[in-house]
């Protein structure tokens, strides 16, 4: 699946359904020619040919080729950070424990990179240039995505689960980079490798990295 076919299923009625289609098709367009040449070889003429418009409609949705990849980055990880919320809440709603969230949102994240690989790939390599204009933008949304893990970390050192000595910003930062590096290598050095037996891995990494267990 492509970045541009996320929430396909939530756009609405109209001419906003119309435009948040036309917004998707230039995500995905962007996120594969970005992928295969890089940033600063990607022309908007591509794009827009890729995305099956006219060059306006580019315009017409985006100020410039750098506000529709910040939109682009803005709109994965809010993504990704949905998908860590949901699979915390629903362990919760489940009656599962901390560590099991914990578990799950691996899981999650997984799963989300597995779906759109090139989107993930291009999230990775953006965090550590700085020359970017959208990097401010991408700050913050990466800490949003560290705050959903933050807040499991936190309610499972409060209720005694997890120890208090655990540094929960860093975890939590850990955590999610060991997702995206694990499952960057995965697909592209160990790629016979099942999901079911990687998150197997990184939960083993897990019990006995973070609650102690055995």
């Amino acid at each position: 699946m492509t970045i541009g076919a996320m929430e396909s299923s939530s756009t609405t009625a109209g001419g906003g359904g119309r435009r948040e289609a036309t917004r998707q098709k230039l995500y995905e367009a962007a996120v594969t020619l970005i992928a295969e040449q890089g940033f600063s070889a990607t022309t908007v003429d591509e794009i827009a040919e890729r995305a099956g418009v006219a060059k306006g409609t580019v315009y017409y949705n985006f100020a410039s080729k750098s506000v529709l990849f910040e939109e682009l980055l803005r709109h994965g990880v809010g993504l990704l950070t949905a998908s860590l919320r949901e699979a915390a809440e629903k362990t919760a709603r489940d009656g599962g424990s901390k560590v099991d969230a914990l578990d799950a949102m691996i899981r999650a994240g997984l799963v989300f990179i597995d779906r759109y690989p090139a989107f993930t790939q291009l999230y990775v390599a953006e965090l550590w240039r700085t020359n970017r204009t959208w990097q401010s933008t991408l700050m913050v949304v990466r800490q949003e995505a560290v705050a959903v893990v933050e807040d499991v970390l936190r309610d499972g050192v409060a209720n005694g689960e997890l120890s208090d000595e655990i540094d929960i910003p860093l975890t939590a930062s850990a955590l999610v980079g060991m997702v995206l590096v694990a499952a960057l290598d995965w697909q592209a050095f160990q790629p016979e490798r099942s999901l079911d037996d990687v998150h197997a891995a990184l939960s083993r990494l897990l019990q006995g990295r973070v609650s102690g267990n055995r």
